[in-house]
């Protein structure tokens, strides 16, 4: 039945105004590409649950989004040395390994140097020893209030997805790497070196993300959080750290404040509205055990109808906080340059 309703979810799509391709059978597809199609599919049919098949959704929208500006680039010569195709590719693994689709057992730990012969415990929630005692030092502090501790928990799980993703970047790197010491590339001398080099640094400035990150996450543990916090969501407050370790102006800087405050409000509702589809979720599969039709199917309008809402507004979210991303490096790149 769970299955039944994720292929129902595409059915009753918001987004079916819009015209969209078909398969070989005449049937409508989700995405315009033959592999995300296939990888939306396979989602379904492993009944990933309602919150990460959404996530996955938003993501392959955005993979999608950019595979098709690439494929105009390629048309109009303008990805000659393959340096986006490359990145695009990584970004597809990325996604493939991130949701457990990429052929491995997700059995990986979050390996890093100070991860090794850790055996879980009880009250180990973040599979990292630092963060484990972090959180658990943090928690009987008695400096937080029960909704502080609900905005710490946020900020160490970003930190913990943070980490799983660069692990994952890392091994997609590496694979890469591999292959073009098997096979007869394209990227030859200078030009090959210049696409290995973007790839380590991508990897560094990671790495250095990942440092600042942890750094604020251990003086909050220890001094908690101040009246003059700017921001509360995980993801609003790495953009904010971002931008102040530009050269951005004051006047710059109060701009980008206002529009953070404005996709935080954004994060905020995305995150309640994955809270209620989580909760319709288990009222559908309570309604069903029951077995009165017309309570199912009602629940499975409304669980529907949710589902697509929360599709949209995480794409919509993504979006956003990939492009104030690429704005804050943009603008921190040129006034560094001057």
């Amino acid at each position: 039945m769970c299955l039944g309703v994720g292929v129902m979810a595409g059915k009753y799509s918001l987004e079916m105004n819009e015209p969209k391709p078909s398969g070989s059978d005449g049937h409508t597809v989700e995405f315009r590409i033959a592999k995300l199609n296939q990888v939306w599919e396979k989602a379904k049919r492993m009944q990933l649950p309602p919150v990460r098949l959404s996530e996955l959704h938003s993501d392959l929208r955005i993979q999608e989004k950019d595979e098709l500006q690439w494929k105009k680039m390629k048309v109009e010569g303008l990805d000659e040395n393959g340096e986006k195709e490359a990145q695009l590719r990584r970004n597809f693994n990325v996604i493939l390994a991130k949701y457990g689709m990429d052929g491995k057992r997700d059995t990986r730990p979050l390996e890093s140097n100070y991860l090794k012969d850790h055996d879980a415990k009880e009250g180990d929630i973040f599979d990292d020893p630092r963060l484990d005692k972090l959180w658990n030092k943090a928690k009987s502090s008695g400096k937080f209030s029960n909704e502080e501790l609900l905005s710490l928990k946020r900020e160490f799980q970003h930190h913990k997805d943070k980490i799983h993703e660069y692990n994952i970047l890392m091994d997609t790197i590496g694979r890469t790497e591999e292959i073009h010491k098997n096979v007869i590339s394209p990227l030859e001398g200078d030009t090959k070196d210049h696409v290995l080099h973007q790839k380590h640094t991508e990897l560094k400035q990671k790495m250095r993300d990942l440092n600042q990150g942890f750094e604020r996450l251990r003086k909050l543990s220890h001094e908690g959080f101040t009246e003059d916090s700017e921001f509360r969501e995980p993801r609003v407050i790495e953009l904010w750290e971002a931008a102040k370790r530009t050269n951005l102006s004051k006047d710059e800087l109060d701009s980008l404040k206002e529009e953070l405050h404005h996709f935080e409000t954004k994060v905020e509702k995305h995150s309640h509205y994955q809270e209620q589809l989580d909760l319709s979720h288990q009222k559908l599969q309570h309604v069903e055990a029951l077995g009165d039709k017309e309570h199912i199917k009602r629940n499975q309008e409304k669980y529907i109808t949710l589902a697509e809402k929360t599709r949209e507004m995480g794409y919509k979210m993504k979006k956003h906080f990939q492009d104030l991303s690429n704005k804050i490096s943009r603008q921190g790149l040129q006034h560094n340059e001057l």
